[in-house]
C-alpha cells in the first residue's frame, strides 16, 4: 500500500478528535496483480499449445497408424472365450502406449530435424525449428512421455516388456536415416508397426509364422502410405539432400506403391486362411481391397499435397476396417 491523496475531501481535519491529519491508504497492487494472472493464464495456454504442436497430439492420425498393428495383432491373438476385460484393458494400454510414444518420436524427430525443418516450408513453424520451444524444454518433455510410456509398459509380462525395450533405438534413430538411405520409410514400417509383435506376445509367449508374416505385410503398408506422405516434400527434399522413398521411385509411383499395397493384401489373406478366419473377415477384406486400391491409389495425385495428404489419413480408415474385420471373425 501507499498514501494517495484522490480529492480533498479524503483528507479530514480530526482535530476534534484530538488528532492530526489523516490520509487514506489505497491498494494500488490490485491492478498490477489482476495483470500478472492474466498473464500467468495466457503465458500458460501459450504453452499448452506449444506442447499440443510439439506432439501433434491434434492430428491423432500418426499416433493410430501406430495404434492399429498393436490392435490387430492383440485382437489375433487373444481367445474371446476368456474374459474380455482383459482384451479391454491391454487395448486401452496399447492405446495409450502409441499416444505416448508417438509424441515423443515426434519430440526426437523435430530435435534431429530442426536445421532441417527450417529449410522446409510445410514444417518451418514447428515449435523446435522455429525456437519457440527450446531443445532442453523438448528433451524433458519427451523424458517425461517415455517414463509414462514405462509405467503402461510395466503391465505386461516380461516377454513383451523386454521386447518393447528393445525397439527403443528404432524408435529414435529413424529421422537420421533419411541422410544416409533412401529408405527410410522401410525403416520406419520395421518401427511403427513393432506392435503387432507386442500385440501377439502380451497373449502368448512365443512368436510363430502368423504374426511374423502379418508384421512383414504391415511394413509394406508402412513403406506405401509413408511414400505418399512424403510426396509433400519431395522438392524441398531434393534441394537439401534428404532422401526417401518418395525420391527414389518418383519416375514410377503408383506401380511402386501398388506393389506395397499388394504384399500388405496378400499378407492378410494369409492370416484369414491360416487361422481359420470367418467369412466376415473376407468380406471385409473385399472392403480393404477397395479402400487400398480404388479410394487411394486411383484417386492419389502425387503433384498435389492435399491429395498426397487426404490418402495418406484415409489410412487411418484401413486400419480400422481391419481391426474391425478381425475383432467380429475372431469374437
Amino acid at each position: 500500500m501507499k498514501p494517495i491523496t484522490i480529492n480533498s475531501h479524503y483528507q479530514w481535519n480530526c482535530g476534534e478528535h484530538q488528532s492530526s491529519n489523516s490520509i487514506i491508504y489505497i491498494h494500488t497492487n490490485q491492478f498490477d496483480y489482476q495483470c500478472c494472472l492474466c498473464y500467468l493464464q495466457v503465458n500458460f495456454m501459450n504453452q499448452i499449445n506449444l506442447f499440443l504442436e510439439l506432439t501433434r497430439l491434434k492430428r491423432p492420425i500418426g499416433y493410430m497408424l501406430l495404434f492399429w498393428p498393436c490392435a490387430w495383432g492383440l485382437t489375433l491373438a487373444y481367445d474371446f472365450s476368456n474374459d474380455i476385460k482383459i482384451y479391454f484393458f491391454y487395448l486401452i494400454l496399447f492405446f495409450l502406449g502409441s499416444v505416448l510414444m508417438r509424441s515423443a518420436g515426434c519430440i526426437v524427430n523435430d530435435i534431429l530435424d530442426r536445421k532441417f525443418d527450417k529449410k522446409v516450408s510445410r514444417t518451418k513453424n514447428r515449435p523446435i525449428a522455429s525456437k519457440k520451444v527450446s531443445i532442453s524444454l523438448g528433451l524433458f518433455y519427451a523424458s517425461t512421455l517415455c517414463l509414462l510410456a514405462l509405467i503402461v509398459l510395466l503391465n505386461f509380462n516380461y516377454f513383451t516388456i523386454i521386447l518393447a525395450l528393445g525397439s527403443m533405438p528404432l524408435a529414435f534413430t529413424y529421422p537420421l536415416m533419411k541422410r544416409f538411405t533412401y529408405w527410410p520409410q522401410l525403416f520406419l514400417g520395421v518401427t511403427f508397426n513393432y506392435g503387432l509383435i507386442l500385440g501377439w506376445t502380451s497373449i502368448n509367449n512365443e512368436i510363430n509364422l502368423l504374426p511374423l508374416v502379418f508384421y512383414l505385410g504391415a511394413i509394406f503398408w508402412t513403406l506405401g502410405y509413408d511414400t505418399i506422405y512424403g510426396f509433400q516434400d519431395i522438392k524441398d527434399d531434393e534441394i537439401i539432400g534428404l532422401k526417401s522413398t518418395s525420391i527414389k521411385f518418383k519416375t514410377k509411383p503408383y506401380f511402386f506403391l501398388f506393389l506395397c499395397y499388394s504384399v500388405f493384401f496378400l499378407s492378410l489373406i494369409f492370416i484369414g486362411f491360416n487361422n481359420d478366419m470367418k467369412k466376415i473377415y473376407f468380406i471385409f477384406l473385399i472392403l480393404v481391397f477397395f479402400q487400398m486400391f480404388f479410394k487411394q491409389l486411383k484417386n492419389l495425385n502425387i503433384k498435389s499435397e492435399s491429395s498426397c495428404l487426404e490418402v495418406f489419413k484415409s489410412n487411418n480408415v484401413l486400419g480400422a476396417l481391419i481391426f474391425v474385420g478381425l475383432l467380429i471373425s475372431k469374437y
